[in-house]
């Protein structure tokens, strides 16, 4: 089993920043994409960022500027560095990974791995 822990939330003023990590760990055969989402109280889940396996990020406009993805291969590790917070970055941050892995006899398929989610609260 693969398995994500996500470690970096707290309380921040406005302003201040922060930085996210997730590590995957457990019997690893490939991962794909690592991303981050978030949802706020009332609020669908929504996508904040994410990394392909080569490296390639992609932001959404609510964050783009102020946000920086970025992974190790190596461990398997994803970070989310966050910038010139904003009360409405208020949020449960969740990590996600694509996990690429043998099933089967002779098959493979990716599965959907979730964080337990950490909490980034901004307020004064």
């Amino acid at each position: 089993q693969v398995q994500l822990v996500e470690s970096g939330g707290g309380l921040v003023q406005p302003g201040g920043s922060l930085r996210l990590s997730c590590a995957a760990s457990g019997r690893i055969f490939s991962i794909h994409a690592m991303g981050w989402y978030r949802q706020a109280p009332g609020k669908q889940r929504e996508l904040a960022a994410v990394i392909s396996s080569g490296g390639n990020p992609n932001y959404a406009d609510s964050v783009k500027g102020r946000f920086t993805i970025s992974r190790d291969n190596a461990k398997n590790t994803v970070y989310l560095q966050m910038n010139s917070l904003k009360p409405e970055d208020t949020a449960v941050y969740y990590c996600h990974a694509e996990s690429f892995e043998p099933y089967g006899s002779t098959g493979y398929r990716t599965r959907d791995l979730w964080g337990q989610g950490t909490q980034v609260t901004v307020s004064s």
